[in-house]
This record gives structure tokens, C-alpha cells and sequence, in this order.
């Protein structure tokens, strides 16, 4: 393989070959990145909403045992 690659021109081995391999990939390529950004979409959103959650939470206790002082 080394062989057939290093009778090659420079354009074909770093323009024409990753061209190539982004036209056939492409698609493969773009649906991992999607998956992995909406995942990571998903992961934030849960913890910001776990977030929000303890901080009504904390809220609502702190507030129901001063007046429970009363």
C-alpha cells in the first residue's frame, strides 16, 4: 500500500484521497457528531433540570421551617 501511495502526486494522497473518503463517510461522519451533540444536549438539560429541582426544593424547606418557628 506504502508503494502505491508514494508513486502518487502530493494532491492526490492529502486533497483527492480525504475528499474521496469525506463524499463516501460523510454521512456516517455527520450522524456520530449529531448524536453526540444532541446527547450532550440532553446531559445538560437533565442537569440543569436536577439543578433547578434541589434548588425549589431547598427553596420550599428552608422557607416551611422559618415559619414553622413562628
Amino acid at each position: 500500500m506504502r508503494e502505491i501511495f508514494a508513486s502518487l502526486p502530493w494532491w492526490v494522497k492529502w486533497i483527492a484521497v480525504p475528499v474521496i473518503a469525506l463524499v463516501v463517510f460523510g454521512g456516517v461522519i455527520a450522524s456520530v457528531i449529531g448524536f453526540v451533540i444532541g446527547l450532550l444536549f440532553k446531559v445538560l438539560l437533565f442537569v440543569a433540570l436536577v439543578g433547578g429541582l434541589i434548588y425549589v426544593v431547598r427553596k420550599f424547606m428552608s422557607s416551611s421551617t422559618s415559619r414553622g418557628d413562628w
